[in-house]
């Protein structure tokens, strides 16, 4: 449906005629970023002419596909003012600031939060809100992560509520902000064994907007804010990263950009690298690498000397993911080796922090088998592949599944047909019985390196049975 028509939308044509995109090819991009959010749409070349002739305007998130699908084509970020749509998103900035004041930063954090439930409920709740997409622009992420340098944590963040008949009148313990901790502690633990799409993953943003709102704008010392800031920012991470797994980039990152500035409210810089960290996956995901690894070393560079040996591992291990993306061979390798050093010297008495629980060799070994297939070293990938299939990963049925994926594709490439299939097949098994986009994404990608293979009638099979799995709702 769209709203009334405004006269022609010059805009649109031009952009469309630059960008080479006809019109039933900007209707099948359209429609097929809808599917990825698990919208059905239904437009055609007729459609998109209305909307270039006739100045019709689609509702909800499609201007924002628009943008997506012309900017994908492009090769640059879309915004909605250069198709002629600037005035139909309801909060261009939501979620991007990065305030240099605490209160404001309050502000905005809560602002994303109540933003995003009231447009998920409004289009019928149960799934991240598409209108916060827009599109991905990971220059986003440079202003938050100069201040958060520059400052790392904020002076004091006591807050006193004094008029009596005020809501926020409340005084805030540590027992409230534990709460909130044990909710994010759960949240990971069912994001891990069910996906980011899950219903019950997808309760963060509410906890966010109805227990932990509230809090922040109560009255608190500054060491219980502290405590109370870093909750929240454990939360908000964990929202954006849910967003990631299924495919809601746009979204994720204003999550993510919120996480560190509380991350900087709670004074806790491991975190605010956690953050960091999440952000250059994100980037190296989308194509980003030489600003992934600047997002990757960002975290370890402020974090020397105060990060457990556990943490640090995990952030010299992100870069050298990031570096991998980048081709940058020699530096991957030491970023590899820094990460087993560090993850060697950890030990169980080590005061890591309870978000770092799921990193061990097993997640070392997976990451380096993504390195070594990004840089082209199929015995390599098989090598650390098969280690970390080797270890138990019982609560983390994601991560079993992109391992068999790329266990998939390295021995397909290795000329090791009956293995690749064997893997493919439990990996399949797997995405099918998880809410992740990243998890299709990844067997997508599985398919295409067995497409010389076709061929063979196991080959054929496992195609089939993958396809439906790719096409179901995320």
């Amino acid at each position: 449906m769209t709203v009334s028509p405004r006269g022609p939308n010059e805009r649109l044509g031009t952009l469309l005629t630059l960008a080479q995109i006809s019109n039933a090819g900007l209707a099948r991009r359209v429609n097929d970023l809808g599917a990825q959010r698990g919208l059905t749409l239904r437009y055609d070349k007729t459609s998109v002419a209305r909307w270039v002739s006739k100045g019709m305007v689609p509702q909800g998130p499609v201007p924002h596909l628009i943008a997506t699908a012309i900017g994908g084509k492009l090769g640059r970020p879309v915004p909605l003012e250069e198709i002629g749509l600037g005035d139909t998103d309801p909060a261009p900035e939501l979620g991007l600031a990065f305030p240099r004041e605490v209160s404001e930063a309050v502000r905005s954090a809560t602002d994303l939060w109540r933003v995003d439930l009231d447009l998920r409920r409004g289009s019928g709740g149960g799934r991240w809100s598409d209108s916060l997409a827009g599109t991905f622009s990971v220059a986003a992420y440079a202003t938050p992560v100069s201040r958060w340098l520059i400052t790392p944590a904020d002076g004091s963040v006591a807050r006193e509520v004094r008029t009596p008949a005020d809501a926020g009148s409340y005084r805030v313990g540590h027992s409230d902000a534990a709460k909130l901790r044990e909710a994010a502690q759960e949240a990971r633990r069912w994001d891990s064994k069910y996906g980011g799409g899950d219903w019950r993953s997808s309760m963060v943003p509410e906890c966010l907007r109805v227990e932990a709102a509230p809090l922040l704008l109560a009255s608190y010392s500054d060491a219980v804010g502290r405590a109370l800031f870093g909750a929240t920012a454990e939360l908000t991470r964990l929202a954006g990263w849910m967003a990631f797994d299924t495919g809601q980039h746009e979204a994720a990152q204003r999550y993510y950009i919120q996480a560190l500035r509380l991350a900087r409210a709670a004074a806790d810089v491991p975190l605010g690298g956690y953050v960091l960290a999440s952000m250059s996956l994100q980037a190296g995901y989308r194509g980003f690498a030489e600003e992934a690894v600047d997002l990757a070393q960002a975290a370890l560079e402020r974090n020397r000397g105060l990060a457990t040996a556990r943490t640090m591992s995990f952030f010299h291990l992100v870069e050298a993911r990031a570096q991998a993306k980048a081709r940058n061979a020699a530096a991957c390798a030491t970023a590899l080796g820094a990460a087993e050093s560090a993850l060697e010297r950890a030990r169980a008495g080590d005061p890591d922090p309870a978000w770092i629980d799921f990193y061990a060799y097993d997640r070392l070994a997976a990451d380096a088998a993504e390195c070594f297939r990004d840089l082209g070293v199929p015995s390599k990938v098989r090598q650390f592949t098969r280690e970390a299939l080797a270890r138990p990963t019982e609560g983390f049925v994601r991560s079993h599944g992109l391992r068999l994926v790329v266990s998939a594709m390295a021995e397909a490439e290795a000329g090791n047909l009956d293995a690749a299939v064997a893997a493919g097949e439990r990996a399949v098994e797997v995405a099918g019985r998880i809410s992740s986009q990243r998890s299709r994404e990844y067997v997508v990608e599985m398919l295409r390196r067995l497409e010389p293979f076709q061929g063979e009638r196991r080959v054929r099979e496992l195609t089939e049975r993958a396809r439906a799995v790719i096409v179901a709702p995320a």
